[in-house]
């Protein structure tokens, strides 16, 4: 079982799509309707903060590490800021295959609805075994004054928590249960790969499986979602590579950042 989340005002568990849309409609300011009756945000943060992001250990480290100690004074102050919040929890799996799949979950406050609310859509669909392994506590309106960029990603992976503190970008929701995820993978043997999947017909009409690797930018996606010689998309962003050559897949979905949208 995962860790014991803070309490709240109140807690909303696995709402659905319509009433997150009402909640980003209600709450969030600078967002537009499209033709197409979607909501387009514009993030104040555009992309996940290196430099903001600490992993939480006591060994000497000198980049991008902080004591334990440190840490729990910053998860006592997000833990108190969520004390008179009203809070969304998203419930589901990294993972489809119930072989390898792990219990996720983000807490995230209802003023910023439009980040559970694509998160719950690359989530696997809970069931009557699940059980958090895996939780990203999410706080954009708490700033971490003094700290880069006045924010805070603190990743746990003791614990697996990741807390976010102050950034509205949808990728660090994305990635904090992905980061654990990667670091669970490494544990058990197996290598995390950044990298695209597909399947395809061989000659004889059996399918095979296609793993793309490559740095950001040089086409992952591309010719994953290519369809040459009948091939399919499978996964779009992280799998894991076991011995053996057995492949797990990891989100329920695919996410791009767009721009220049009129």
């Amino acid at each position: 079982m995962g860790i014991q989340l803070p309490e709240a005002k109140s807690v909303a568990v696995n709402p659905t799509q319509a009433q997150m849309r009402e909640w980003v409609l209600e709450h969030m300011s600078n967002v537009t309707v499209t033709e197409f009756d979607n909501i387009n945000y514009k993030a104040t943060v555009l992309a996940r903060l290196a430099a903001s992001t600490f992993f939480i250990t006591d060994e000497e480290n000198p980049k991008n590490t902080m004591p334990r100690a440190e840490y729990e004074e910053w998860a006592a102050k997000q833990d108190a800021h969520i004390a008179d919040k009203d809070m969304i929890l998203v419930e589901g799996y990294i993972g489809p295959d119930p072989s390898f799949q792990t219990g996720s979950r983000l807490y995230m406050e209802q003023t910023q609805a439009n980040i559970p609310a694509m998160q719950q859509q690359l989530y696997f669909p809970k069931d009557e075994n699940w059980e958090p392994e895996f939780s990203v506590i999410y706080t954009p309106s708490l700033p971490a004054p003094g700290k880069p960029n006045d924010r805070l990603i603190l990743v746990d992976l003791d614990n697996y928590v990741t807390r976010v503190i102050g950034s509205d970008y949808f990728g660090e929701s994305k990635m904090g249960g992905l980061r654990m995820w990667n670091y669970l993978v490494f544990e058990q043997g197996g290598l995390a790969l950044h990298s695209g999947l597909k399947t395809f017909p061989d000659v004889d009409g059996e399918e095979k499986s296609m793993i793309i690797l490559g740095l950001s930018g040089t086409g992952k996606t591309t010719t994953t979602f290519r369809q040459q010689l009948d091939s399919l998309p499978v996964q779009d962003d992280f799998t894991a590579l076991f011995p053996g050559g057995k492949i797990y897949s990891t989100e329920n979905g695919c996410f791009a950042k767009t721009f220049g949208l009129d």
